[in-house]
């Protein structure tokens, strides 16, 4: 398979990992609104890709993908403790529940997909968060740097956008351009982050972590985070 067809498998909404089912804070924004047109939500999502903690765990893939082949390569060494560091470290940046719950469950549904494909870790492990499972599933497809961070910043801000069409709400024309105005910033940050320390970037995304704390708190809610 090319990289590129590997690459569209795993941004394509048809991955069975539930991404659909979370806003990661959106559905709190809007009912307060602070997101109730098309310019809000593209500020909103510019700013996350820039100063959020998704970038942080965009820097995370290339180290994780490392240590993933070396526990792959060698089951006993202390590359399984390396992985489960950083991930564990990339965890505990979630300050919400529900957060922590979603990268937990995503993780799980993409490794236990991966098994089902012949993809395996030693032991048949799938216990790892979003990142580290998304690295995984980059080191079995062949992904590498670049493409593996940008596919990350691109299908993360695809699942907002599809949230935030049913939410705001926003029309499919309008999602799929703001898709695109997304595009040049997208391409930058994942230049800019492949490679650099996760440990070394810091998330300024408080209002993003004080939105996913107030969504477990809503009367009425469509999404699961």
């Amino acid at each position: 398979m090319s990289s590129l067809l590997a690459l569209l498998q795993l941004v394509s909404p048809a991955l069975p990992v539930g991404a659909f089912s979370y806003s990661e804070g959106l559905e709190v924004l809007v009912q307060q609104g602070r997101l109730a047109a098309a310019v809000d939500v593209q500020a909103w999502l510019e700013a996350e890709l820039q100063r959020g903690l998704v970038r942080v765990e965009a820097a995370a893939l290339t180290p994780l993908k490392e240590d993933l082949q070396r526990w792959r390569d060698d089951p006993c060494g202390p590359a399984e403790e390396r992985v489960r560091e950083l991930d564990d470290w990339l965890l505990a940046q979630r300050e919400a529940l529900e957060m922590r719950q979603q990268q937990r469950q995503m993780g799980r549904s993409l490794m236990q997909l991966l098994t089902g494909l012949g993809w395996s870790l030693p032991g048949g492990a799938v216990d790892l968060s979003w990142p580290a499972a998304w690295s995984w599933a980059g080191l079995c497809l062949e992904l590498h740097g670049e493409s593996l961070c940008k596919g990350y910043l691109f299908s993360w801000a695809a699942n907002q956008l599809s949230a935030a069409v049913r939410l705001v709400p926003l029309g499919p024309t309008e999602g799929q351009r703001l898709q695109l105005a997304l595009a040049p910033l997208i391409d930058l940050q994942a230049r800019q982050l492949q490679d650099q320390d996760p440990r070394q970037l810091t998330s300024a995304g408080v209002g993003a972590g004080l939105a996913q704390l107030q969504h477990a708190e809503l009367y009425s809610r469509l999404f699961r985070s």
